[in-house]
């Protein structure tokens, strides 16, 4: 069984030091704390949680708040985050917990199945941010860290939306498209983003886009996303470039080009989003949202709250990247 003179060996400290970083003592360093919790968990440290929790008054285990009826986690954006977010947590020695509103098959709200568990904090990843049940826990003394959605005074890690999809627009300018359609999701903030840049885009770039280039679908939703790219596509103008509202919708896109028979990079172009690996796979050109500095930003973020309710309650924006695949013709080029 590895000891605490093991850890302290590893990382070249003392004994005391390990004890004051795994007992979270304020004499030493974050990143000291972090370089020791990190080293025992590797190591396999097994600490009396019992113990640790009566020291400190913890429970060393964190919810997530996961409402969604769609996808779920079978949806590749999410379940990144989650890998990340819970390697970062349990590096720090902490375990996670999925909370919803039953206690033993009885209905009730998100506080309270948090308050029953014992939780120290929640990550909010995805919900209908403006309920009653939702509000109530972000208004209460839980520490809380949200993810892409904006609340007064609460940690927040935002995915660059408004940046990725400038980027997208852009590239397509500079391949030379004019034409440019955009099916987006459902109605939440992160759209609400992506929306308004693709239009701040367009505008700056002199581009003048009908109202029936732009039209909602649903995120992962594959029929409804095949359906509107049908509808585009029937257009007499019709738009030589379309966006995708994620990457896996863009299936039900692709369905509408082969049923036309139109043939993708060629006839008609489309960029995606989010960067999953089928998309890489197809080598769709599309924006890659970086999950693991998602689920890392918002674990830590929720871990200093807990540690220190004096930490700050700030808004982290992660940057992504544009992956540039075989899905955008170059029309400079004709």
């Amino acid at each position: 069984m590895v000891s605490i003179k093991d850890i302290a060996k590893k990382c070249n400290v003392s004994v005391a030091t390990v004890s004051k970083a795994l007992n979270d003592k304020d004499d030493i360093s974050l990143a000291m704390k972090q370089k020791i919790r990190k080293a025992a968990a590797e190591m396999g440290y097994a600490a009396n949680v019992s113990a640790r929790a009566l020291k400190t008054n913890r429970t060393y285990n964190i919810g997530v708040l996961f409402a969604d009826d769609r996808a779920g986690f079978a949806h590749e954006y999410f379940s990144l985050i989650l890998e990340s977010l819970q390697r970062e947590s349990e590096s720090s020695g902490y375990d996670i917990t999925f909370i919803n509103r039953k206690i033993a098959g009885q209905e009730t709200t998100y506080l309270k199945h948090v308050e029953y568990r014992h939780l120290d904090g929640v990550v909010i990843m995805t919900a209908d941010f403006k309920s009653p049940e939702i509000l109530e826990l972000v208004s209460s003394n839980v520490p809380v860290v949200v993810i892409d959605h904006v609340y007064k005074n609460v940690p927040t890690v935002l995915s660059d939306n408004s940046i990725g999809m400038e980027e997208i627009v852009r590239y397509a300018y500079s391949m030379g498209h004019r034409k440019i359609a955009y099916i987006y999701g459902d109605p939440t903030d992160v759209t609400v983003e992506r929306v308004g840049s693709f239009r701040r885009t367009c505008a700056r770039l002199g581009l003048e886009i009908p109202d029936e280039y732009i039209v909602q679908s649903g995120y992962h939703d594959i029929r409804s996303c095949y359906l509107k790219t049908g509808k585009i596509l029937e257009l007499e103008d019709r738009p030589t470039l379309i966006i995708f509202p994620d990457d896996y919708s863009f299936i039900g896109g692709m369905e509408a080009f082969q049923e036309r028979g139109l043939s993708l990079g060629s006839d008609i172009s489309a960029i995606g989003y989010d960067g999953i690996n089928m998309a890489k796979i197809m080598k769709l050109t599309t924006y890659e949202q970086n999950t693991s500095a998602l689920g890392r930003t918002a674990a830590r973020k929720l871990i200093d709250l807990i540690e220190d309710p004096n930490a700050p309650r700030d808004i982290t924006t992660v940057t992504g990247e544009l992956l540039i695949g075989r899905t955008v013709k170059d029309l400079n080029k004709q």
